[in-house]
């Protein structure tokens, strides 16, 4: 049996539901500009392929990836697609309420798309919960990864950063052409922060208009960040950090019943 529900039939799902079985996870990236260097598919690969390696650790069931996120900033280049957030709310939501109407009740979703998407995320879990009576976990990589940056040396969260890029050096290496990645480092910021693992006193984050976009776009093809610092090894020492928490989350909500 895949680990992709899309792979099997729904006898095969029946199954996996009568064996006792409810949780699924679902991961939701974005199809949004990464640069120079990156695919336009970067954040929904990153949630496949953490989704895919946990779910075989796991033996869980993987739902089909939602390509698209909350990206209203990054159509200033193209090949970025933007779904409204109160869409994607409703889209989310059906999603679950769908599974769960066959038994599942315990859901993982991974956002590829880190901190954009994590408001509409979180509105649309609520209501499931509420409504549903289901369990639903949202796992970020910037959040759930934290623990990991200092000993990585990684800068602070970008897009299109060394972070984003190593990890994708690791996984998916023919889709990175790092000769064409340009620096854009991050500027610190009075009283503001993207980063999750960021220690100061913080606004709040709201995403770019596109004229703001521009000055990235202009100095680095929409980069924020430095790739040139990225590295396959440390990009493996990340995803496989990854792997682990998803893993324990995951083990964790299973024996919670």
């Amino acid at each position: 049996m895949s680990v992709w529900l899309q792979e099997n039939s729904w006898v095969d799902v029946k199954k996996y539901l009568d064996g006792g079985e409810k949780l699924v996870i679902i991961p939701i990236g974005s199809t949004e500009q990464h640069g120079c260097h990156l695919p336009v598919g970067t954040d929904t690969m990153v949630a496949i392929m953490l989704a895919e390696d946990a779910a075989k650790r796991t033996n869980v069931l993987v739902a089909p990836p939602m390509w698209y996120g909350w990206s209203p900033h990054h159509l200033a280049l193209p090949g970025s697609i933007s779904v409204r957030a109160e869409v994607l709310i409703e889209i989310m939501y059906d999603i679950i309420r769908s599974l769960h109407i066959h038994g599942f009740n315990k859901y993982v979703v991974i956002n590829g798309h880190r901190i954009v998407n994590i408001s509409w995320m979180q509105i649309s879990a609520e209501r499931a919960q509420r409504e549903l009576g289901v369990r639903v976990k949202l796992f970020d990589p910037a959040y759930m990864s934290k623990e990991l940056q200092k000993s990585l040396s990684y800068g602070p969260v970008g897009h299109a950063e060394e972070i984003e890029t190593s990890q994708m050096l690791y996984r998916h290496p023919g889709l990175v052409h790092l000769e064409n990645a340009k620096d854009n480092p991050i500027q610190p910021t009075e009283l503001y922060s993207v980063d999750p693992a960021f220690y100061g006193d913080t606004l709040c984050y709201v995403p770019s208009t596109i004229h703001d976009m521009q000055r990235s776009i202009d100095v680095a093809g929409g980069t924020t960040g430095t790739p040139s610092k990225s590295d396959a090894q440390k990009g493996m020492q990340y995803h496989d950090h990854l792997v682990e928490k998803l893993v324990r989350v995951i083990e964790t909500l299973k024996a919670n019943n």
